[in-house]
C-alpha cells in the first residue's frame, strides 16, 4: 500500500521574505562553486602546448580539486 501525504505551508509575509534570501544566498553559493570548480576541470583539459598563457591558468597535477564538504 503506497501512502501520499501532501503539506501545505501557509506563510506569511516574514517568513517568506527570509526564505527568499536564503535561496537567493544559496543559489549564488552554488554558481560559485560550480563555476569554481569548472574552471579547475577547464584548467587541467588541455595540453600545455595547446593552451594560450594568458588566458588559461595552468595547475600542477598534483594541485587538489575544489572541496566543498
Amino acid at each position: 500500500m503506497i501512502v501520499k501525504y501532501t503539506y501545505r505551508i501557509y506563510r506569511d509575509r516574514q517568513p517568506t521574505q527570509l526564505l527568499d534570501e536564503w535561496l537567493e544566498t544559496l543559489s549564488a553559493s552554488y554558481s560559485y562553486a560550480l563555476r569554481e570548480l569548472t574552471d579547475s576541470i577547464a584548467s587541467r583539459k588541455y595540453a600545455i602546448e595547446r593552451c594560450s598563457l594568458e588566458s588559461e591558468s595552468i595547475k600542477s597535477s598534483d594541485y587538489p580539486f575544489p572541496s566543498y564538504h
